[in-house]
């Protein structure tokens, strides 16, 4: 959609006739809401709808072309398709009548209840959230259809029927969804409607090509990289070569004689150069001269900060998780105990798509538009910051150039609001790749500390874990020290069967800004189990699959997802001459996933020739975004496990482009075999999971080539070697 605006007006004002809007709701609040006014939208873009928990909204045009209004943003993981999908399913119209826009911030309307409210796309959740929401919606539209066709014909809405964007009924009745919405849009919303039976899915379920794929293909996406605003300027920013670090003083006349540059402006955050171009802010800020307080992140090291975390500290908070038996006294009492700590280091989210904002302050209000994955807390916070009311802050969102939890924070586009406040004028600010790579919220270190006893058969009679990190949901949401932080425990309870456990969390502020990371604490507490039960299976002298298997008498979905991986990897029989394998298995996001990874040996490093992946998610969408997901998703978390690392000297961070933080290149990515088991259960997350399993599963046939157990990422030579 184009965001083009007079910079003096500020938003554009659309109003639409009454015919313009058909709107639904998932609840029994009887009353439709009729010329709406959403500022910003484009007028093909504004649903007609609305309710009082999260749904969709749903806008049928005089044209008859469908607009979904998402209420998740479009980061790469394929929305754009699959929510449509499902009002498409329901309203029984072919997926290419569909339109899409990311909706306007409105917590109320599109809070993600998953998360807890808030307007976030993350966790893996877009699909669980919106599976009976959308179709919910898409049906009850669909009936308000046939009704007010039925009304207009005078016949038993029984004898009509809803395809293909026209009602048909009797003798050769027909009407276009376009031409009934609005005496539909009159009708009380239906309170009940009836689903499709999944039997009957015609879109759903079915291998779909992605609608946002010509338009990335073409140059016709807009991400934040590419809003063009009349009168806009550039903005780069000075910040603190570490971060929490603020500015004592500056210099800046060389900066104001560059060519282009039309101010120097400072903000909490540092010092920014607005010029016509960003090559000419971007060269003017090189010329600055600007001296810090650096602040208590100075003294930061990597080696440190491990060290608090193995001490502790009094401030440190744990957290029972599930205690079940006496595993202490088990394991006091054994006469066979294998320990074990497991380290996982900094990290950088670095998506492709360096941190950029657009920022329009003008008359009091303030226009946004760019890739965040928070759209209500941009809002209220712009509007508390720069003192304007709540309504006057509009936020529009791009496609994303890469997420993985990094646009959760809103860093950037305070900043860029922040500048267009200062010379009064529409701003881009835009990021280099060293200052996204410097100033990043980091995945958080963590320690994992086990200790299990084992039986005359090789099981385990007891097992203790403890996990020790920083709770990023402390940071964002507030969180109180003492309450438990639900997305530091994911899959830190495995599906094994032992008779007496005890899990428990430990909240340790280690000094460094984090944030949350593709797949989370999955991704930490997945290595940690599936290294750990890799060892006791080699204690017992037991193979890795039948011992995990031995373990899963009451987890049938671990159990298949687990069989089937080791069936199509070729598990129990010779692998080719100098490969092996490992294996991973976990659950998260509701979905259940077991992969084989096998690997050989050069110069000391795994190389990873081939993954086997078997996924159990439940019911899926696409199953073609499914594998493009988990493809994505191996690669994401391969790359970390292989070469992924922050390290701090004096509290700067060293690494600041890919050739210090490197991504799996083409040439080194394994084949990904993948297989989706048929279910129908629930819908589970796929944008995840897979990246927190590489991580063990390599790490497990690192073992079966070397005999050494590798407990730290990433799998570099020298620690391996000193494994």
């Amino acid at each position: 959609m184009s965001h083009t605006k007079n910079p003096s007006s500020g938003a554009r004002k659309i109003g639409l006739s009454r015919r313009g809007f058909l709107q639904t709701s998932a609840v029994a609040s009887g009353g439709l809401a009729i010329g709406v006014n959403l500022a910003g939208l484009s007028a093909d873009a504004v649903a007609a709808g609305t309710l009082h928990t999260p749904n969709a909204w749903v806008h049928i045009a005089d044209d008859n072309t469908i607009t979904l209004i998402s209420a998740r943003s479009e980061m790469g993981q394929g929305v754009y398709t699959s929510m449509p999908m499902l009002i498409a399913e329901e309203l029984n119209v072919d997926l290419s009548t569909v339109k899409v826009a990311i909706a306007p911030p409105n917590a109320k309307l599109y809070g993600n209840a998953l998360l807890g409210g808030p307007q976030l796309t993350g966790g893996s959740t877009s699909v669980r959230d919106g599976w009976d929401k959308l179709r919910t919606a898409g049906a009850q539209v669909r009936e308000m259809l046939i009704t007010a066709a039925a009304n207009q014909w005078k016949v038993d809405p029984a004898t009509l029927k809803a395809e293909n964007g026209v009602v048909t009924g009797p003798q050769g009745k027909r009407a276009t969804y376009g031409q009934l919405a609005a005496a539909a849009s009159q009708l009380p919303v239906p309170e009940k409607v009836t689903l499709k039976d999944p039997s009957a899915f015609r879109i759903v379920g079915q291998r779909t090509r992605r609608l946002d794929t010509p338009a990335k293909t073409n140059g016709t996406a807009e991400f934040g990289i590419d809003v063009k605003l009349p009168g806009m300027v550039y903005a780069s920013l000075e910040q603190s070569p570490v971060i929490g670090g603020t500015v004592k003083g500056f210099d800046a006349g060389k900066a104001r004689a560059m060519p282009g540059v039309i101010d120097v402006v400072q903000i909490p955050d540092g010092v920014a150069v607005v010029a016509d171009t960003y090559w000419h802010a971007k060269k003017a800020r090189e010329v600055l001269n600007v001296q810090w307080d650096e602040g208590a992140g100075a003294a930061l090291t990597v080696p440190a900060m491990l060290d608090g975390i193995r001490k502790g500290s009094a401030a440190d908070e744990l957290i029972p998780l599930k205690t079940v038996g006496n595993p202490d006294a088990v394991i006091a009492a054994s006469s066979k105990v294998v320990k074990a700590e497991y380290v996982m280091p900094l990290l950088s989210h670095s998506p492709l798509e360096p941190m950029n904002f657009t920022a329009h302050y003008h008359d009091g209000k303030v226009d946004l538009i760019g890739p965040t994955q928070w759209q209500d807390n941009a809002q209220s916070t712009i509007a508390k910051l720069l003192g304007v009311k709540l309504e006057d802050v509009s936020v529009q969102t791009t496609f994303l150039g890469g997420g993985f939890g990094r646009r959760i924070d809103i860093d950037f586009i305070i900043q860029a609001a922040q500048i267009s406040k200062a010379v009064n004028r529409p701003v881009k600010l835009l990021w280099t790749r060293e200052d996204d790579m410097t100033h990043d919220f980091y995945r958080p270190q963590s320690v994992h500390r086990m200790a299990a006893s084992l039986g005359a058969d090789g099981k385990p009679t007891a097992m203790t874990f403890r996990m020790t990190s920083q709770s990023i949901t402390g940071r964002i949401f507030g969180l109180p020290a003492k309450v438990q932080d639900p997305l530091m425990t994911e899959a830190a309870i495995a599906g094994y069967e032992i008779p007496a456990t005890r899990h428990e969390i430990v909240k340790h502020d280690a000094g460094l800004r984090v944030g949350y990371w593709r797949s989370v604490s999955h991704a930490l507490n997945a290595f940690a189990n599936e290294s750990f039960i890799d060892e006791l299976a080699a204690a017992a002298g037991q193979d890795p699959v039948a011992y995990r298997l031995s373990l899963l008498g009451g987890q049938p979905r671990f159990a298949n997802v687990l069989r089937t991986a080791a069936a199509k990897a070729g598990w129990g029989t010779p692998a080719p001459a100098g490969r092996y394998r490992g294996v991973a298995l976990m659950e998260g996001y509701d979905t259940y996933m077991a992969q084989v990874a096998e690997i050989s040996m050069k110069d000391g490093v795994p190389v990873v020739h081939k993954v086997t992946v078997v996924a159990d998610l439940g019911r899926m969408v696409n199953p073609d975004t499914v594998e493009a997901q988990i493809q994505s998703s191996i690669i994401f978390g391969l790359s970390a496990a292989m070469y992924g690392e922050i390290t701090l000297d004096k509290g700067r961070v060293q690494q600041t482009n890919f050739h210090q933080y490197r991504l799996v290149r083409m040439n080194e990515a394994p084949a990904i075999d993948i297989t989706l088991v048929p279910s129908t259960e629930k819908p589970g997350g796929i944008g995840e999971p897979a990246t927190a399993l590489i991580g063990p599963a390599v790490a497990n046939a690192v073992f079966a080539a070397t005999g050494k157990r590798t407990r730290q990422m990433p799998f570099t030579a020298a620690n391996i070697a000193s494994a």
